[in-house]
């Protein structure tokens, strides 16, 4: 798989609180490999003591978002483009029963975005996914 399609598999493994089975030889796993599979941000997603799976929030196409209720409060969400090429994805609040700003976390780059007011967009790469946290922690 490229580097995309493992974002994208890992970020719906971690929605669906499945278990991830790595069907390789971790001795022989490439560097960005390695670096994503310790996300603990993403394992605490996938083990969520919620236990609630996702759902498909939108879809057009090939471009879908979902979205999982955590334990704290919040909401996993993803962003996937399973198309060819690069394409705008948006999640609006409303899309998951939130008003008003909302603070964002990108759980594959570790980082917060800030408070959104309405919505979130994000050009997700082909094959691809952006994997968020979204909202107020309880």
């Amino acid at each position: 798989m490229t580097p995309n399609e493992q974002l994208l598999h890992v970020a719906l493994w971690a929605l669906q609180a499945a278990p991830l089975f790595i069907g390789a030889d971790l001795s022989q796993l490439d560097p960005f490999t390695l670096a994503l599979l310790p996300n603990d941000e993403v394992l605490d997603v996938d083990q969520d003591p919620l236990g609630k799976s996702a759902g498909r929030v939108w879809q057009r196409g090939r471009l879908e978002v979902w979205a999982r209720p955590l334990a704290d409060g919040t909401l996993a969400v993803g962003l996937f483009n399973r198309g060819l090429h690069p394409a705008e994805v948006t999640v609006q609040w409303t899309q998951l029963g939130l008003k008003g700003g909302q603070p964002v976390r990108d759980l594959w780059q570790r980082r917060d975005l800030g408070v959104l007011p309405d919505e979130f967009t994000a050009t997700v790469p082909r094959h691809g996914a952006v994997f968020l946290k979204v909202g107020k922690p309880k």
